[in-house]
């Protein structure tokens, strides 16, 4: 099976209460990327860095089975950046810096090979930019899935909703779909916004875990309670790498499939607030992982006597 994903690579310089990160690897692509790996090898990449970003960080993602022939390297250029600062309950954050550099011109162009891919996971960019993906398919994929934010329902919402009535499956999270919906219940919320396309939306909680609306259900994924969490950048888009690897290797898009997905994703983001940046995603063994899907499982499962 193949993934095609769209997103940002970037430095970030990451400030918490356990420390300070300066100019390490991001991006909403790269945590997508590194954290799909772990369930599919068929990535296909594409984004935009400058000529700052180091090709070694590429070659790393090579390594895991990604297709990187579709990041273009700007000469000359600058990557993405961006700075913030998180308080101590690391559920608010001010950002210090956003500098666009290459980003701002990025007009993606997919390689010919990449346009047959089965499943497309679209990072938060420009609604204009995530609909040039859609029509530059060959086919169909099997499913499309899209990460978007509140700054794009507020500037381009036209553009939004054109390119939410072409997708499977949102991602976005619980402030997010109140906005998109105008409804505060996120059960009204859900069956709005699936009226305008998507047949199955993921909304995020954040520390409080995950929910999954479709086919007329509801399923709650909780958070993996950790001993210590460092830094919470990326998360949301390594539960959506993790989900769509997951997808990736199915042979069908159901509620049950993506109830496993889903924690698949969970059990990814819960490795990577672990350290700073992408640096927990790197060294997970198989093990590891299993362990914590179960840990994920085990949460969820109960019986109650009698019934």
């Amino acid at each position: 099976m193949s993934l095609l994903v769209i997103g940002s690579v970037a430095f970030d310089d990451i400030e918490t209460p356990f420390g300070h990160a300066e100019k390490i690897v991001g991006g909403a692509g790269t945590y997508i990327a590194w954290s799909a790996s772990y369930f599919t090898k068929g990535i296909r990449m594409v984004s935009i860095v400058g000529e700052d970003f180091p090709l070694s960080e590429l070659e790393a993602l090579q390594k895991r089975g990604v297709d990187t022939s579709g990041i273009k390297i700007v000469e000359g250029g600058k990557s993405f950046f961006w700075a913030g600062r998180y308080y101590n309950n690391l559920n608010s954050r001010d950002t210090l810096v956003t500098d666009l550099n290459v980003l701002a011109d990025f007009d993606p162009v997919l390689p010919p090979h990449f346009r047959d891919s089965e499943y497309v996971m679209l990072g938060n960019l420009t609604p204009a930019i995530q609909l040039s993906v859609i029509k530059q398919m060959a086919h169909r994929p099997k499913v499309i899935a899209l990460d978007t934010m509140n700054y794009w329902m507020d500037s381009a919402m036209d553009e939004l909703l054109e390119v939410l009535s072409q997708i499977d499956l949102l991602i976005i999270n619980d402030e997010e779909a109140r906005q998109l919906s105008g409804e505060y219940s996120l059960l009204k919320a859900s069956e709005i916004i699936r009226e305008i396309g998507p047949k199955y939306l993921v909304i995020k909680k954040g520390e409080h875990g995950a929910l999954l609306f479709g086919e007329g259900r509801v399923f709650y994924s909780p958070a993996l309670l950790l001993s210590e969490v460092r830094d919470p950048t990326g998360a949301g888009d390594t539960f959506a790498g993790g989900l769509m690897g997951y997808l990736a290797g199915q042979k069908n898009l159901d509620f049950e499939v993506l109830k496993q997905a889903i924690t698949c994703g969970s059990a990814m983001a819960s490795f990577c607030v672990e350290k700073f940046g992408t640096e927990a995603l790197r060294h997970i063994s198989q093990e590891e992982l299993s362990e914590r899907v179960e840990r994920f499982a085990h949460m969820v499962q109960f019986q109650v006597p009698g019934w």
